[in-house]
Protein backbone atom coordinates (compact mmCIF):
# COMPACT_ATOMS: atom_id res chain seq x y z
CA UNK A 1 0.00 0.00 0.00
CA UNK A 2 1.38 2.97 -1.46
CA UNK A 3 1.99 5.18 1.71
CA UNK A 4 0.69 8.71 0.27
CA UNK A 5 -2.46 6.92 -0.17
CA UNK A 6 -2.87 5.71 3.22
CA UNK A 7 -2.01 9.08 4.54
CA UNK A 8 -5.05 10.33 2.74
CA UNK A 9 -7.54 8.09 3.15
CA UNK A 10 -9.95 7.50 5.98
CA UNK A 11 -12.73 5.26 7.01
CA UNK A 12 -16.12 6.80 5.44
CA UNK A 13 -18.37 5.89 8.21
CA UNK A 14 -16.24 7.68 11.08
CA UNK A 15 -13.68 9.86 9.45
CA UNK A 16 -11.04 8.25 11.39
CA UNK A 17 -7.81 7.24 10.31
CA UNK A 18 -6.75 3.63 8.68
CA UNK A 19 -4.07 0.99 9.37
CA UNK A 20 -3.32 -1.61 6.97
CA UNK A 21 -2.69 -4.92 6.94
CA UNK A 22 -1.15 -6.68 4.37
CA UNK A 23 -2.11 -10.14 5.88
CA UNK A 24 -4.88 -9.52 4.99
CA UNK A 25 -5.26 -7.09 2.11
CA UNK A 26 -7.04 -5.01 4.16
CA UNK A 27 -7.39 -1.39 5.62
CA UNK A 28 -8.67 -1.17 9.38
CA UNK A 29 -10.65 1.46 11.35
CA UNK A 30 -10.56 1.34 14.78
CA UNK A 31 -13.05 3.96 15.65
CA UNK A 32 -15.61 2.11 13.52
CA UNK A 33 -14.45 -1.15 14.04
CA UNK A 34 -14.80 -2.12 10.05
CA UNK A 35 -12.01 -3.51 7.48
CA UNK A 36 -12.21 -2.02 4.38
CA UNK A 37 -10.84 -4.94 1.23
CA UNK A 38 -8.40 -4.10 -0.99
CA UNK A 39 -8.74 -5.60 -4.26
CA UNK A 40 -5.91 -5.71 -7.26
CA UNK A 41 -4.14 -3.08 -5.55
CA UNK A 42 -7.24 -0.53 -5.24
CA UNK A 43 -9.02 -0.04 -1.74
CA UNK A 44 -12.64 -0.64 -1.50
CA UNK A 45 -14.28 2.26 0.79
CA UNK A 46 -17.61 1.06 0.88
CA UNK A 47 -19.56 0.79 3.73
CA UNK A 48 -21.19 -2.56 2.86
CA UNK A 49 -18.52 -4.24 1.18
CA UNK A 50 -16.50 -3.60 4.82
CA UNK A 51 -16.63 -6.49 7.34
CA UNK A 52 -16.94 -5.74 11.11
CA UNK A 53 -13.75 -6.45 13.30
CA UNK A 54 -13.26 -8.93 15.66
CA UNK A 55 -12.88 -8.01 19.53
CA UNK A 56 -9.25 -9.47 19.50
CA UNK A 57 -8.86 -7.58 16.24
CA UNK A 58 -9.45 -4.10 17.43
CA UNK A 59 -7.13 -5.08 20.52
CA UNK A 60 -4.15 -5.43 18.35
Amino acid sequence: MDKRLLDILVCPVSKGPLTWHPEQQELWCKASRLAYPVRDGIPVMLEEEARPLADEEVGT
